[in-house]
């Protein structure tokens, strides 16, 4: 699969109802060699197991990696492939070691790292999720100069272009706007944006303008919100503050998407008691009790609401379940 796919791919693959003895082989075979187009050796001597996805499409590649230790190395016989890619990879958390350029380097923790893919890698995967993103390198040296010299610096996990680039990910796969053919190369571009300010080492990412910034910040916000929403304490002050924001930002960014801060978080409790009204195995609970798990504390706040968004009372909506 290469950088230069028109459609969203998935590919899946797991060694986990294998043979035993055909595990190595068919993992170093049918990822290795032509998924990854990288030589495998696994580094311990207990039982193989490998599990992988990988998305690709024009302009960019995905890899999910979790299993047993074992080394990556694209040698002077696998960048013959042509692949000029710039890799990101990350451990989510866990251990990684990369060597590249005499230099061999270990990530921790959701520590990430830029590296090379025309020139000879190694990457030993040792425990934990590894992550690794696969960008042009057109992509990035129209945004960043000096992309070579940007390579096998490690990046704390703590960096707010990182930060934002992991959250903003985590959303468009969620959400499925990379399979979606009319957001899809928007949502590419913010991603090329994002790495570029990760490997680039930038000062700390203001109130800025840039639609990549934006589009990621308001994603890690409603991931948080979405994350925390029945926690009767979540405020527009505590999201913001969360994100390394102002409130007044916050509430921009809201706005953008047609919603806010109140709305999009009394939505989700009132979709989740919806949910849990006629839920059969909650129907003996106490209305009061699912309003308050939900994040509501004032009883007959929770009833206005919910009639006004569905119609009729929670009590009428769980009689109307039950019929």
């Amino acid at each position: 699969m290469s950088t230069g796919a028109t459609d969203f791919l998935s590919y899946r693959f797991s060694t986990r109802k294998l043979p035993e003895r055909m595990r190595i082989p068919i993992w170093r075979e049918e990822f290795g060699r032509t998924i990854v187009h990288a030589d495998i050796e696994p580094s311990s001597n207990v039982l193989f197991q490998a599990d992988a996805t990988l998305h690709a499409l024009q302009g960019l590649r995905m890899l999910s990696l979790k299993g047993s230790a074992m080394r990556f190395m694209r040698s002077q016989t696998n960048i013959v492939d042509g692949d000029d890619s710039v890799g990101l990879i990350v451990s989510l958390p866990g251990r990684s070691q990369l060597s590249q350029r005499g230099q061999e380097i270990e990530l921790r923790g959701g520590d990430a790292m830029a590296i090379l893919h025309s020139e000879p890698v190694t990457v030993t995967y040792l425990e934990g999720l590894q992550f690794g993103l696969a960008v042009p390198r057109d992509a990035l040296t129209s945004r960043v100069t000096d992309v070579d010299d940007l390579t096998m610096r490690p990046i704390c996990r703590r960096t707010e272009a990182l930060r934002l680039l992991m959250a903003y990910l985590k959303s468009a796969l969620k959400e499925g706007a990379l399979a979606a053919p009319k957001l899809r190369d928007a949502v590419v571009g913010h991603i090329h944006d994002l790495v570029a300010l990760a490997i680039s080492e930038h000062a700390p990412l203001g109130e800025s303008n840039a639609s990549a910034v934006v589009a990621a910040r308001h994603s890690a916000a409603l991931e948080h919100i979405a994350a925390h929403f029945q926690d009767p304490e979540l405020t527009l002050d505590v999201v913001a503050d969360h994100q390394g924001i102002c409130p007044r930002y916050l509430q921009r960014l809201m706005a953008s998407s047609g919603t806010s801060f109140t709305g999009f978080v009394n939505e989700l409790r009132l979709q989740r008691a919806f949910m849990l009204l006629t839920e059969p195995r909650d129907s003996a609970r106490r209305i009061s009790d699912i309003a308050l798990e939900v994040g509501f504390s004032d009883i007959s706040h929770f009833n206005r609401l919910f009639r006004a968004r569905f119609g009729d009372s929670p009590r009428g909506v769980r009689s109307a379940g039950r019929g």
